[in-house]
């Protein structure tokens, strides 16, 4: 039986990623809308452990400026020398009786079960590895093991015999060990190779000289594995990502009209009879209720959706909630801090920004309310506009019960309309309308009889 009654988890993320051709260090590469060492940091979490340290690099300000508010302990390589270098400026921080999780910022697909189970394996007379057979093992260091089956050795690539490159088991790196077997093989890696660098991949080796048992579990998902080195593995992963979201839809009763065109860059939580078509993108948290369709080329983030609610196609929400029986599209923008109430009809080409509006109410084509509240059973015509801003600050517009405001109406903010008027089309609202009241503000119609328009004056050749 293990004498680690608790756990730690190293997640090394200091490496440059040069590959990645861009000033970002590897780790905050973007991936399903998250860095990618957010993904790691979430399923490590998910494994309970006492602590979880992040070494890192390359990029220090910009990955520890992301890692401030994480319940984590930051250790800063200072010198980028190799994984195993980056490993013992953690081992300070290690608890000593610890199971110790070694996990990469650049391998953000790994199933919490499978590092459970890697875990599961380790005592003190074993250590675990986590390792992959695969049809073209070409790049990858190649696990060696003796007439027996003992893991001995990983061989690189670059140093393996002919032999030993036709081996198909693949190390990925992930492996766990107890803190006191860490804390006596890590401090006698070498640097004696061409990069001048110590590598972790030598405690392997150091521990079967040791008579340490190397225990693997082989990962049957040839996805969660896979390092990101490059532009081509980023994608990838993201399409990985994409189509696990999708399974997990599907597999909750979502009617997801194509798996391949579908975007979950975040939480996306569905009630029963769920639908959304394709290109649809979800960012942030959303939470979507019953009965709900989300129309082709939506793009919601951080939004909360009633139940019955319809989205039309390419229709952009941010930061919003949506009532029962609201229908918003298409081509509608809804900004953040806006509150739509029961039964709201939003139209196309309308936008919405910091307003609550009532039940019921309906603005349906091509208006901008912002910094309002309008009341319940408004409607609001075409072409309205709410003046909010005077070149320095943000005015609200005040919109009663019951008002009916006709097309091309500007409200000049800080303004009024107070329950049950009416505003004529085409009028400029700069003072409060009364209860009931009609108001016009247009100028005069004026006829010119027998008008004669200017003609073009051709020009002489």
């Amino acid at each position: 039986m293990s004498t680690a009654v608790i756990s730690n988890i190293v997640i090394l993320a200091a490496g440059k990623g040069t590959r990645m051709v861009s000033a970002q260090p590897k780790v905050m590469q973007k991936l399903a809308g998250q860095p990618m060492l957010a993904h790691v940091l979430q399923t490590a979490v998910l494994l309970q452990p006492a602590k979880i340290i992040v070494v890192y690099g390359y990029g220090a300000e910009q990955v520890s400026s992301f890692l401030v508010n994480q319940d984590v302990v930051l250790v800063h390589q200072k010198e980028l020398l190799g994984t195993g270098h980056a490993l013992l400026q953690a081992l300070p921080y290690i608890d000593h009786h610890a199971k110790v999780l070694i996990m990469y910022g650049d391998v953000p697909l790994l199933h919490p079960d499978t590092l459970k189970a890697l875990m599961h394996k380790v005592d003190r007379n074993n250590l675990s590895l986590l390792t992959q057979q695969i049809v073209n093992p070409l790049g990858y260091g190649r696990v060696v093991r003796d007439r027996y089956g003992a893991v001995k050795r990983i061989v690189e690539e670059k140093d393996a015999t002919e032999s030993e490159k036709k081996i198909d088991e693949i190390n990925t790196g992930v492996m766990c060990i107890l803190a006191e077997q860490l804390g006596d093989l890590l401090p006698k890696i070498n640097n004696l190779n061409a990069q001048k660098e110590y590598y972790l991949t030598d405690l392997i080796d150091l521990a079967a000289r040791e008579g340490i048992l190397i225990n693997t579990f082989i990962s049957t998902d040839m996805d969660e594995t896979l390092g990101i080195n490059n532009r081509t593995h980023l994608a990838m992963a993201e399409k990985i990502l994409r189509k696990r979201a999708a399974e997990r839809l599907l597999n909750q009763g979502v009617c997801v009209v194509d798996p391949d065109r579908i975007d979950v860059r975040g939480q996306l939580d569905c009630g029963t009879d769920v639908e959304i078509d394709i290109g649809c993108i979800f960012e942030g948290n959303v939470k979507i209720g019953d009965n709900v369709k989300v129309g082709a080329y939506s793009i919601l983030r951080d939004v909360i959706l009633g139940n019955n609610v319809q989205i039309l196609p390419y229709t952009l929400m941010e930061s919003a909630i949506v009532g029962n029986d609201s229908r918003i599209g298409p081509y509608a923008r809804i900004r953040p801090g806006t509150q739509l109430g029961s039964g709201v009809h939003v139209g196309d080409f309308v936008e919405i920004k910091n307003a609550i509006i009532g039940n019921e109410s309906k603005i349906n084509h091509m208006s901008y309310v912002g910094d309002s509240e309008v009341g319940e059973r408004v409607n609001i015509g075409a072409g309205t506009i709410t003046c909010n801003f005077d070149g320095e600050n943000k005015h609200r517009t005040i919109i009663g019960d019951n008002v009916f405001i006709g097309s091309d109406t500007q409200l000049v903010a800080p303004v009024t309309v107070e329950q049950g008027a009416t505003i004529g089309a085409g009028s400029t609202i700069t003072k409060t309308v009364p209860e009931g009241a009609l108001a016009l503000s247009r100028v005069k119609q004026i006829s010119v009889k027998d008008w004669v328009r200017p003609k073009k004056i051709r020009k002489q050749d």
